[in-house]
């Protein structure tokens, strides 16, 4: 009777050592998936936003309107945004903002119970008067074909005029010099002339400035020369803003 008892032991142990390796076969099975499945969760990257500057800081030279013709704004909404007043005078080493600023989010107001109102008569509004504007009857800058014409798309802001060394470069339209230098990346020895509260006009690559800032010119002043500074041939790069938008010349100047 006792003979057959080793072996059914010997039984109960081998069955007890396969149910022990398939626990730790599974255990390691789901350790492994929950490995894998930690490579595989998304990480977010981060390093393709790109943050736009705020603020500009003032170098020598500087002006309030080159700085707002090289971020491509209105000189009056960057002189607004910093609360500057004319003459807009800024000063080496100044911040100035060059985003608009972030105007703090208010509660809704709660509606209030209006009567209604009967509708007036209509009435035609009067005719809206023109403003007067000083850039009336623009003249060309300088003589010459155009060899790049306006196409902000391909980065082209304003016309180039090829011409000769030292060809006579003259102010579009009468107005103030509220530029003068080389400042402006790309513009090489730039002349800028404010027209009125709407229109600057800008003259770049010059070989040599016949102006300084402050100056009052008149249409068709003689105000540099031309060159190829900043530029890879000789040649005018002309260019009027409106509000400090970008606008086609052509359209302002006579037709040849």
């Amino acid at each position: 009777m006792g003979g057959p008892w080793p072996r059914s032991a010997g039984a109960g142990n081998s069955s007890l050592s396969k149910l022990t390796r398939r626990i730790v076969v599974l255990a390691g099975v789901v350790l492994l998936a929950g490995c894998a499945g930690g490579r595989l969760v998304p990480v977010k990257d981060h390093s393709q936003g790109v943050t736009q500057p705020t603020y500009r800081v003032v170098r020598s030279g500087d002006t309030l309107y080159s700085i707002a013709w090289d971020v491509g704004l209105d000189f009056q909404t960057v002189a607004r945004w910093n609360r500057i007043n004319p003459p807009y005078v800024i000063k080496p080493g100044q911040r100035l903002r060059i985003r608009p600023p972030v105007s703090p989010t208010k509660a809704p107001d709660r509606p209030r119970y209006q009567a209604p109102k009967t509708a007036a008569p209509k009435t035609r509004p009067p005719p809206a008067r023109r403003p007067p504007s000083t850039t009336r009857g623009w003249v060309w800058p300088t003589e010459g074909r155009i060899s790049a014409g306006f196409s902000p798309r391909a980065g082209r802001k304003g016309i180039d005029i090829s011409g000769k060394y030292g060809q006579t470069i003259r102010s579009a339209a009468a107005g103030k010099v509220v530029y003068a230098g080389t400042g402006l990346r790309g513009y090489g020895q730039l002349i800028i002339v404010k027209h009125d509260e709407t229109f600057l006009s800008a003259y770049a690559h010059n070989r040599k400035l016949l102006v300084k800032e402050g100056s009052q010119v008149a249409r068709g002043e003689k105000i540099a020369e031309m060159g190829s500074s900043g530029g890879n041939r000789v040649k005018l790069h002309f260019e009027i803003r409106k509000r400090g938008s970008p606008v086609d010349p052509t359209r302002y100047l006579p037709k040849r």
